[in-house]
């Protein structure tokens, strides 16, 4: 990838305005191009859908599959450089985008975090060549074959089988007690390629979002305590004393020796368990990456003086990453579609018409920032938007949290 910057508002060596393009039209698409638009660069969008939501606020939107052919030489044609929104695009296409244009992240990293076995092999290979900082996953194995299911270890259940591909969200695992379960699950799943984790004595989530140039030179943003529902994330609180200090900083070390040990252009997000050590306190357990910006991390687009979408704009074009400040503590609330079907918490069994929440009054309280993606229909388990809620004090967002959650029905935060 070019080391030369790719200026806003400047002309492209094809005489055209300089213009970012983006594989995906979901809303992490969209808010990419909304940061790009803002700093002054136009944008281009490929995805199948003629009403994604990055699609309709692009300068171009190109309507085709990932792997036409027409359609890439189109984004080429278009674009200076190129980045993804979602890990599970075509690798033959970012290596066609790759021959032809800067692409961050590379086709190499994308492959890493599709595939769960080789994701766990760079963390395993990390953590081995790091520090005392070091963090590794959970106790795991691979089960790509019969033989390999037969000679999983004992000590590895109960433990959670996952596919190696294609799982988020809490989709494509399941948990088993014993080797009868084991064996059953990987048949429900369609003996596809899976890992086997061990089930670990979880206290609690976080993650870390990084951002590295092609020069190298990565800055992290605060560490992320994230709280889940049904495999889903549903609110992400980052001020001090969220996680404890000596974890957090073990994760942003890690997550920097991880982008770094992969060459890493781009955004990053690295997320982790926190479990009980057996002796009273706390470790650190690697799960996942995602090769892009993270639901964990749109906090930052109220509460830090750089987003993490302003980071993925700067690491593609080749600008200049200073560390990113928090100047306010948060609490990021993800809005499903269930919200819609929901208001108020009260379900009504009459109707099955969507009903927008109560916005108004949920915008009345101090603090409170609305991002919805454009999505034109609400359905249960869709990602809408988020709320990103900030204050001069914890205890000031967590109390305007509370009064956002009671309004919207959603649970208390712990």
């Amino acid at each position: 990838m070019s080391l030369k910057p790719l200026l806003p508002g400047a002309l492209s060596d094809r005489g055209q305005q300089m213009t970012l393009g983006v594989m995906g039209g979901g809303q992490l698409g969209r808010m990419f191009v909304q940061a790009a638009q803002a700093m002054g660069y136009f944008t281009a969008v490929l995805d199948p859908d003629p009403a994604s939501p990055a699609g309709l606020v692009a300068h171009w939107h190109i309507d085709t599959a990932y792997d036409d052919e027409q359609g890439l030489a189109q984004l080429m044609q278009r674009c200076d450089a190129i980045t993804t929104e979602f890990e599970n695009v075509p690798a033959p296409a970012l290596i066609t985008l790759g021959a032809h244009r800067p692409v961050a992240p590379s086709a190499n990293c994308v492959a890493v975090a599709q595939d769960r076995i080789q994701e766990k092999a760079h963390f395993v290979k990390t953590a081995s060549e790091g520090g005392p900082l070091s963090v590794y996953p959970a106790p795991y194995a691979a089960i790509e074959t019969p033989e390999l299911l037969a000679a999983v270890p004992a000590d590895l259940l109960p433990g959670i089988l996952k596919t190696a591909r294609l799982g988020y969200d809490g989709k494509g695992q399941i948990r088993v007690k014993d080797r009868a379960e084991l064996a059953a699950a990987w048949d429900k799943l369609g003996k596809v390629p899976c890992v086997l984790e061990k089930l670990m004595p979880l206290q609690s989530e976080c993650s870390v979002i990084v951002a590295r140039g092609a020069d190298g030179q990565v800055v992290a943003f605060p560490v992320q305590k994230n709280t889940h529902h049904d495999g889903i994330l549903a609110f992400t609180e980052v001020y001090d004393g969220a996680v404890p200090a000596d974890l957090a900083a073990r994760a942003q070390a890690s997550t920097v020796a991880i982008a770094n040990h992969l060459n890493y252009v781009g955004v990053l997000c690295v997320e982790y368990f926190v479990v009980d050590n057996g002796q009273g306190g706390s470790d650190l357990i690697v799960n996942e990456m995602a090769p892009r910006p993270h639901n964990s991390g749109h906090y930052t687009q109220n509460a830090c003086d750089m987003s993490q979408f302003e980071a993925q704009v700067r690491a593609l074009a080749g600008l200049p990453l200073p560390t990113p400040r928090q100047h306010s503590p948060a609490i990021m609330v993800n809005l499903l579609g269930d919200l819609w079907f929901n208001p108020n918490g009260v379900r009504s069994a009459a109707s099955e018409q969507p009903v927008a929440p109560p916005w108004a009054q949920v915008l009345a309280l101090s603090g409170t920032h609305l991002h919805l993606y454009g999505k034109l229909s609400a359905r249960p388990g869709r990602k809408m938007g988020h709320l990103n809620i900030t204050g001069a004090s914890v205890a000031a967002v967590r109390a305007t949290a509370a009064k956002v959650l009671a309004l919207l029905g959603l649970p208390a935060l712990d």
